[in-house]
This record gives structure tokens, sequence and C-alpha cells, in this order.
């Protein structure tokens, strides 16, 4: 049984890859002085970077969780993400608002995907 982790810090790992299945840790914008569609842009972006990194890509999601801030922001989210993810290949997905661990923070995704 072998679990390979990328980007491994103190607190916690950005991936982890065990039979064939890819693992997000929650992923975050760093412009927090973004709006919610460009704090949604940056963050797909680092799941895209992400699974590539780990032999996949965002048409190998099995599973999605939203958290945003305020459900306010909810069609622009929705707008960015409409953008971004390929027709035929939308994962099952949960969006919830939530407070995030940082208030200036208006998303966080979670991923898990298969690898290619």
């Amino acid at each position: 049984m072998e679990i390979k982790r990328l980007h491994v810090g103190k607190r916690l790992s950005e991936v982890a890859i065990h039979n064939n299945t890819v693992y997000l840790a929650g992923q975050v914008p760093e412009d927090t002085a973004a709006d919610i569609q460009g704090q949604t842009r940056e963050v797909l972006g680092h799941i895209d970077r992400l699974l590539a990194e780990a032999g996949s890509d965002k048409t190998c999601i099995l599973s999605c969780q939203v958290y945003i801030k305020d459900l306010a922001d909810f069609a622009g989210f929705n707008e960015e993400w409409d953008a971004w993810v390929p027709q035929g290949h939308t994962p099952p997905r949960a969006t919830v608002e939530a407070r995030l661990a940082d208030p200036q923070w208006l998303v966080e995704i979670v991923v898990v995907a298969a690898q290619r």
C-alpha cells in the first residue's frame, strides 16, 4: 500500500495519491484582494496545476466540495466554474456556505480525482 504525497508541509500535504486516486487539500486563493470571480479563477488554476503534477486533470474529477464565504457570491462562483469545467465532465459537487479559516478567503475547493 503506497501513498505518495506532494508538497508536504508541517501541517498538511497539498496532494495525496493512493490506488490511482488523487486527493487535493482545500485550495484557497493567495490574492485576497480579488473578488469571488478572481479568487475562484486563482483556486481553479491551483487545482489544474496540482492535478497535472499528480498525473490527472479536471476531466478526471470524481467529486468536489466547494466552500463559499457568502452564498450571495454563488452566481459569480458558478460563472467561473462553468467556464472552467469541461462539458460532459461535470463532477458530483456539493456547495456550502462556510466561515473559512481566513476571513479574506471567499472560496475554498476540495477535489478528489482519478489519475489518467
